[in-house]
């Protein structure tokens, strides 16, 4: 008996401009899987009944972006640790007939730095710029990796509040006047916020005020280097951009749906990277 064709897809609403196609389909190409991994543009009112016809359709898994990960995470039936601290789903998959909701964000997170900044669990205090959900998935993952002074700064405070109240012990909210005193003695600093974005350029924090020790990451990677990054990268600091983090995402996933844990390399890297080009 000819197994069925291994198929997983991403859905958010707009997906048109998801990378993760690209990402799966290099992977799927790599290691002679026959499979595919599609975009699926899913409005919120239909995301429910798309989810429930997820085996009927065929599919083993899949990735969820905005606006839906809040939705997946009320649909699972069950869900991975990383997911119920985040309080938010990016990842979909069927074991035993069971549907299992997993947030990757900050597994990616972790491992782009892993990657590309060794030791950066051991610099010291870390300011997290932004209160969303990447800023949650952020918190999540700086907290698993030991860090015991994280200092949330939003514009509106009561975002961080949230965050804090949400994640207890060991982090902190602050409105961004308190911005440049908390850098003083910061071992890591993170952009969550849109600052930074094409279109959106500016300055989320000054780099200038971090110690000379500073690993300074931005989650934005369209530009790869932000101004942040630039401004960093200036003052002579580590830097660290944010196409590591969205290539490293999508590992766990690959290998829920394919069986097979892929590498992210530099190869698929500058594949992403390419793709980031405006086209003329």
């Amino acid at each position: 008996m000819v197994e069925a064709r291994k198929k997983a897809f991403v859905t958010g609403h707009p997906i048109k401009h998801s990378r993760s196609p690209k990402i799966h389909g290099h992977w799927l190409a790599q290691h002679g899987i026959d499979g595919s991994y599609e975009a699926i543009d899913v409005a919120p009112q239909d995301f429910a009944e798309f989810i429930a016809a997820l085996q009927a359709n065929g599919f083993r898994g899949g990735n969820v972006t905005i606006p839906h990960k809040e939705a997946a995470f009320a649909l699972a039936q069950r869900r991975d640790q990383a997911a119920e601290e985040i309080g938010a789903v990016n990842t979909l998959w069927f074991e035993d007939g069971v549907l299992w909701g997993g947030n990757t964000d900050g597994h990616g997170f972790a491992a782009n730095l892993d990657d590309c900044a060794p030791g950066w669990a051991n610099t010291g205090p870390a300011v997290v710029l932004g209160a969303g959900g990447a800023s949650r998935a952020v918190i999540q993952a700086l907290k698993q990796r030991g860090f015991s002074d994280i200092r949330i700064v939003n514009r509106t405070l009561a975002r961080a509040q949230e965050l804090r109240d949400r994640f207890g012990a060991g982090v902190s909210a602050h409105g961004t006047a308190a911005t440049n005193e908390l850098l003083a003695d910061a071992g890591l600093l993170v952009n969550t916020t849109a600052l930074g974005m094409v279109g959106n350029e500016g300055l989320a924090a000054d780099p200038a005020l971090l110690p000379d020790h500073a690993i300074v990451t931005d989650l934005v990677y369209v530009p790869l280097e932000t101004p942040l990054l630039a401004a960093a990268r200036a003052r002579g600091l580590k830097t660290v951009d944010g196409l590591g983090m969205l290539l490293n995402q999508a590992v766990p996933g690959f290998e829920h749906w394919f069986g097979v844990r892929p590498q992210v390399t530099a190869e698929l890297r500058a594949l992403i990277v390419a793709d980031l080009v405006p086209k003329p």
